[in-house]
């Protein structure tokens, strides 16, 4: 007699498999053995359909996705992939372009390439003062109050200024240190300005001034650096507008990134520049050594012993250079008193987008410029003094146009025309100081010439903080500025005129 086998139900519940019944009965059609988990197997409780049955909506769409994201990923890293050998293409091409005709040999590639990144981080720091309280300032009660103050800290600058030329002249092996000094400053007052706009300090004024003034010194060092550099196969003037043009690219590159840094708040688009920067000051110092190079060189106005002669720059020189002081007293007028103006009195429906319709001005001045830079290299013959006084005279016209009919067509024709005009102004004076002042020379006429037009943008911004925040009223007043100096410069004659009056006086 066999004995039974255990009592499922006084050992834990555990099964065995025997010749006695089982406990409990499994249920019709199965087999007795243990299943595996629901969905485990595809014959299982998750799959009751079997081997042969469809899977279930979830599980495709499940692997669907999965297949997706293996696909998406593969094309993403063939983009990125193909995006990365573009930008190292476009790179190369453009390091091509800036060496080319001789500029990789003098060295001229690479002040190219520092004016480009200095644009760049200009553009930061401009995207970053946009919306902040430098700005903002226009609108509250203390605007008199802003306004000198801004006034005063920009006095400093109109007295170092002239001094700068010279002192360059003077210490032949500085200026490779003085640009880098450029850079260095405005990249520590970055990193004070990110710092003050997180905490609302009183720094954040003269740091934002000392970012200004620091960039319009860069300019002047540049000017007595760029004919040192300048190849033979290329003139002065061409080797100017390369420069120039540069300096739009490093701005249009640099503009999306800084704006993408603004996402997160403008400290971080100043601690971008200050990055920027910092690459510029490295790159400032590596500049060739010919840079520091004064041999052959004279200071203008002086003989070749050195002595002083009683004129300055030559007529024509010293005729372009007064007439340049317009354009540059629109830009320096415009940039502080639009900036003001928009957020204070914003054009009708635009009360909320102030900063996007200060960028319409500021990009309109941008267009303006590199079509101006275009016009140049294209046109085969520039009349220098024919192109000063139309620059100067169609920057009245288009004043005059803005305060009878203000809106967003007329500002952004204004900054069309101004940017334009400034650039086909400064590049004509290029070409007469080329003509007309010797070689040795051109350093020091350069440097004067960039310091009276730096000036010029000074009292410009001046005028532009001081003005009554009435758009008529300001520009009127602005174009009647700029009649008052046409008619002062151009009543004084044409330079050849004058020189034939001076020959005709000396002959009686």
């Amino acid at each position: 007699m066999t004995a039974p086998g255990p009592d499922p139900r006084t050992s834990g519940g555990s099964r065995e498999q025997g010749t006695g019944p089982t406990y409990p009965p499994p249920p019709p059609g199965s087999t007795g053995v243990d299943q595996p988990p629901p969905g485990g197997h595809p014959t299982g409780p998750g799959n009751p359909g079997g081997p042969g049955a469809p899977e279930p909506a979830a599980r495709r769409v499940g692997r669907g996705l999965g297949t997706s994201a293996r696909a998406t990923a593969r094309g993403l890293r063939g983009a990125a992939r193909v995006t990365g050998r573009a930008s190292r293409a476009s790179i190369r091409q453009a390091r091509k372009a800036a060496g080319a005709q001789g500029a990789e040999r003098s060295g001229l590639n690479r002040l190219i390439e520092l004016h480009s990144c200095s644009a760049a981080g200009d553009a930061a720091v401009t995207i970053a003062l946009a919306g902040t309280i430098f700005f903002a300032g226009a609108t509250s009660g203390a605007r008199e109050q802003v306004a000198l103050f801004l006034a005063l800290t920009m006095l400093p600058f109109a007295i170092v200024a002239p001094l700068i030329g010279p002192f360059l002249d003077r210490f032949s092996h500085g200026r490779r240190w003085a640009i880098g000094a450029t850079f260095a400053i405005r990249g520590f007052l970055c990193w004070v300005l990110a710092g003050a706009i997180a905490t609302d300090s009183i720094w954040f004024y003269p740091a934002a001034l000392g970012v200004l003034v620091s960039s319009k010194a860069y300019g002047v060092t540049r000017a007595a650096a760029v004919p040192r550099l300048v190849p033979q196969e290329i003139t002065l003037v061409k080797a100017n507008g390369r420069v120039s043009l540069a300096g739009v690219v490093g701005a249009s590159v640099s503009a999306p990134l800084a704006g993408a840094a603004a996402y997160f708040g403008p400290e971080w688009t100043l601690r971008y520049a200050f990055v920027v920067f910092a690459l510029g000051t490295i790159a400032a110092i590596l500049l060739p050594a010919k840079v520091d190079s004064t041999q052959g060189e004279v200071e203008v106005g002086a003989d070749p012993s050195g002595r002083r002669r009683p004129t300055g720059n030559p007529p024509r020189v010293a005729f372009a250079l007064r007439v340049n002081c317009g354009p540059r007293f629109l830009s320096g007028f415009l940039t502080m008193y639009m900036a003001f103006l928009l957020q204070a009195e914003p054009i009708k429906g635009w009360e909320d987008k102030t900063t996007l319709l200060i960028g319409v001005v500021v990009g309109a001045a941008g267009l303006g410029n590199t079509i101006g830079i275009v016009l140049a290299s294209l046109a085969r013959k520039l009349s220098p003094s024919v192109t000063v006084v139309v620059a100067l005279l169609a920057d009245i016209a288009i004043v005059v146009v803005a305060a009878l009919f203000y809106s967003l067509l007329a500002l952004a024709a204004l900054g069309l025309t101004a940017g334009l005009m400034q650039y086909l102004a400064k590049v004509s004076l290029d070409s007469t100081i080329q003509t007309d002042v010797p070689t040795r020379s051109h350093a020091s006429a350069f440097a004067r010439g960039d310091t009276t037009l730096q000036l010029a943008w000074v009292v410009g911004g001046f005028v532009g903080i001081a003005m009554p925040w009435i758009p008529q009223l300001g520009l009127g007043l602005a174009a009647a500025v700029l009649a008052g100096w046409a008619v002062l410069v151009l009543g004084t004659g044409r330079p050849g005129q004058v020189a034939r009056k001076k020959l005709t006086a000396a002959a009686g």
